[in-house]
């Protein structure tokens, strides 16, 4: 079940590249998925605040 929304995320996704607006910034797969978010990469900083409720 996740895997075919994770493929249907990324037809989705690829078709909205295609026919963006160059000015506007590209669709990811976890845009067009309910299961699936988009995840924070280690090596970016988080704010003060955001590190606080993350460990409070």
């Amino acid at each position: 079940m996740m895997r075919t929304e994770w493929g249907s995320g990324v037809v989705a996704s690829t078709i909205a590249n295609v026919n963006r607006d160059p000015k506007n910034p590209p669709y990811n797969v976890t845009d067009f998925t309910t299961h699936f978010t988009k995840v924070t990469a280690a090596n970016e900083p988080i704010s003060l605040e955001e590190a606080m409720h993350r460990w409070a």
